[in-house]
């Protein structure tokens, strides 16, 4: 037999429209392989939940490309190692796969692969994801690229796979064989190509109608969100897909499209600054919170007393998401109320997120916590956030039944109900239900002092026209310059706006990269 071409399946989990499959079948027999890797599955920001969804994609594909004719190959190990005894025992033409902009253990293991390829003479192609631009020297003309790449054809799956005679397919691993912690997530997504073609068809003939204007409630998002995104992050489906069938369906819903162009520009922060996973990129910010571990705790298994954003935060835990407005808050609360470093509460969240996606996580830790340089400092009011998503309450007893028995009036602020009031219903604070850890408007003003200090630094407005420079949108694929730049953050006034939803938040709707 000749040497095989390996296909190297990462977070691209299917047969339709996926490039390396179908070049590397024109050139003779193809290895499809997934590498289960031990090591990415101990990281900090890995879970039993996103395995789970993983697995069952992997299952499906496996079918898929068993129908082709040679069924998908999975291999327990380092990639080198797998790669290396594929070698060894077929000999590899080429090694194919997409680009992939993960975590900081995968783009270390990435250059190990790369230097092993290189050591044996074996080209590895790697084919562009998404509309995500590797090697960019510059964000100018990002937004004109991503619309090319939306715009060409999709790749038809194979013809046909040669079958490899005497190979084992190999057992996909359970959580407790890769020795993840128990992970109950009652409500989580399925995985697979067919769970994402119905969720998609779902949102583009109905859920949709009323998608822009109830993405931002937790109440109506789990309905009226595309809920696209676990399918996204681990290539169920492609991007380019579902920006052409929405496009079908004459733009349909409202607003969407323009959350899938920010989610690949949230990507490509990352892509282009790979350290942004770690460090703050407006460095001045380094070291300026603390852990508190009791802090953390309470504020990641929903008891913060505060009523909404324990709700979301229990929603979170039971399904695997959350909508993108309430993850902003989620993390504002705990980088500005609470004062926790960001990368602390970060994992927290990575963990919990079904649809997990390096690229656009770090991007908004860093982005809601302050610590970018260039974006207006967001304070959002847990409280007003209740009380304009939830209004009657509906969510908060849903999540919190130990609140159900408390008058309406009380609901969002819980600690202004009287003590003769909390011992009729039922419902002691402290007792039943905490106490909230900070009072929310105090923290919120200390937190913006703070920050607001720091940005009055000498050389702030320097290094923030030069993050810009490198991670700044593009309007229309414009280039960015100190004119055309938002009005800098330094001019902001450090007022006191902590009864609105958010502070100064210009983005909103169209920079929110959660479809």
């Amino acid at each position: 037999m000749s040497p095989v071409q390996v296909v190297w399946f990462k977070r691209d989990l299917r047969v339709v429209d996926h490039q390396p499959l179908l070049q590397a079948s024109r050139l003779g027999p193809v290895l499809p392989l997934v590498v289960v890797e031990p090591e990415l599955w101990r990281q900090d920001d890995a879970s039993a939940r996103q395995w789970a969804f993983c697995a069952e994609s992997l299952e499906e594909l496996r079918r898929e490309l068993a129908e082709l004719g040679q069924a998908l190959v999975v291999r327990i190990g380092s990639a080198e190692e797998v790669l290396e005894r594929a070698r060894r025992r077929f000999g590899i033409a080429g090694l194919w796969s997409h680009e992939e902009t993960g975590n900081g253990w995968t783009y270390a293991r990435d250059r190990r692969v790369a230097r092993w390829a290189e050591g044996h003479g074996i080209p590895w192609i790697e084919q562009p994801s998404a509309g995500v631009i590797r090697r960019m020297a510059s964000r100018n003309g990002w937004a004109r690229r991503w619309e090319q790449r939306m715009a060409e054809p999709m790749a038809p799956p194979p013809q046909a796979l040669l079958p490899l005679e005497g190979l084992e397919a190999g057992a996909i691993p359970s959580a407790s064989e890769l020795a993840l912690a128990p992970d109950p997530c009652p409500g989580r997504q399925l995985g697979g190509r067919e769970q994402g073609l119905a969720v998609l068809e779902s949102f583009l003939s109905g859920r949709g109608v009323r998608y822009h204007r109830e993405l931002s409630s937790p109440r109506t998002a789990f309905e009226s969100c595309s809920r696209l995104s676990p399918h996204l992050a681990w290539g169920t489906l492609s991007m380019r897909e579902v920006v052409q069938l929405s496009r079908r369906r004459g733009g349909f819903p409202l607003g969407f499209e323009a959350r899938l162009h920010w989610h690949c520009h949230f990507i490509q922060k990352l892509e282009c600054q790979p350290d942004l996973e770690f460090r703050e990129l407006y460095p001045f910010t380094a070291g300026l919170r603390s852990s508190d571990p009791v802090r953390l705790a309470a504020w990641a298994e929903g008891r913060t007393g505060l009523p909404f954003v324990d709700a979301c935060m229990r929603a979170l835990i039971a399904s695997g998401w959350i909508n993108f407005r309430m993850r902003a808050m989620l993390l504002s609360v705990a980088s500005h109320h609470l004062w926790l470093p960001w990368r602390e509460s970060g994992l927290h969240l990575a963990r919990l997120f079904v649809d997990y996606e390096p690229g656009i996580h770090w991007s908004q830790c860093q982005m809601q916590s302050g610590t970018t340089g260039i974006n207006t400092i967001r304070i959002y009011n847990p409280i007003k956030q209740g009380q304009d998503h939830d209004p009657k309450g509906e969510f908060i007893r849903q999540w919190l039944p130990e609140l159900a028995v408390v008058p309406a009036v009380h609901l969002h602020e819980p600690w202004t109900m009287p003590l003769s009031t909390q011992q009729r219903v039922g419902c002691v604070l402290g007792e039943h239900y905490p106490l909230p850890l900070v009072e929310p408007g105090a923290a919120a003003r200390e937190a913006r002092e703070r920050l607001w200090a720091r940005r009055q630094e000498l050389g702030f407005a320097e290094l923030a026209d030069a993050i810009q420079q490198k991670h700044g949108s593009r309007r229309s694929g414009l280039a960015a310059s100190g004119s055309r730049r938002r009005r800098s953050p330094r001019s902001r006034p450090p007022v006191d706006q902590s009864n609105q939803s958010q502070l100064l938040l210009p983005l909103d709707l169209e920079e929110s990269p959660d479809p």
